[in-house]
């Protein structure tokens, strides 16, 4: 059973929120946050907060202020970077190393700023290579630059990033096949949704296994 509580952490960015899916004896915290047009509610989140507290990892789900204060639009990513920075004193307070992850703009921030804040490792799940369409309007200096243990989880089909599409560099890339941004798979993929979840959480584990 996983002890779920909530906490908000003030920053300069405005009130923060953090769900906690406490471990029993947490080896290590996995804190993610959300993309720029959804909640902690996207289905890969909910099933790493499910999965891995049974393997001894806490996982704290982060809502940013822009969604604690019910905005739909993402500011800009330095206010975003200002918000997580402001939340990484709760992270750390449990006193396990801690990773930084978020899906798509969270994915940013984490990259962006593991090496100053100290991150044990960042998992970017759906990294915005780029935006759909625009191949050579390119981000992944910012995956290259976080400077820690890094995995990327992406979808087949994510058109902000094909798993193809990335560069060589010192960062573990797992595929979800079909997934699309939010790691949907269509209907008539030759695996289900559930099976494409599995490939996320799966994938996951095991690295966090690894990092010790």
């Amino acid at each position: 059973m996983t002890h779920t509580t909530q906490e908000t952490v003030e920053t300069e960015a405005g009130p923060a929120r953090i769900t906690w899916h406490t471990a029993k004896k947490a080896r290590l915290v996995l804190a993610v946050s959300h993309g720029a047009g959804g909640g902690i509610e996207a289905r890969d989140l909910q099933a790493l907060a499910r999965a891995l507290p049974g393997h001894g990892v806490t996982v704290a789900l982060v809502e940013q202020p822009w969604r604690v204060a019910g905005k739909k639009v993402a500011p800009a990513p330095k206010t975003l970077d200002t918000g997580w920075r402001g939340l990484w004193p709760a992270l750390t307070r449990p006193g396990a190393p801690v990773i930084a992850g978020g899906r798509s703009a969270g994915a940013r921030v984490a990259c962006r700023t593991a090496a100053e804040l100290g991150a044990h490792a960042v998992l970017a799940l759906s990294f915005p290579l780029h935006p759909p369409g625009r191949p050579e309007k390119s981000r992944a200096e910012e995956l290259l630059g976080a400077g820690v243990p890094t995995l990327v989880v992406q979808g087949g089909n994510d058109p902000f990033g094909r798993p193809e599409e990335f560069p060589d560099g010192p960062y573990e890339l797992v595929e979800v096949p079909y997934g699309d941004h939010g790691f949907a798979v269509p209907k008539r993929a030759p695996i289900g949704q559930d099976e494409a979840v599995t490939v996320i959480t799966d994938a996951v584990v095991k690295w966090t296994g690894s990092l010790g």
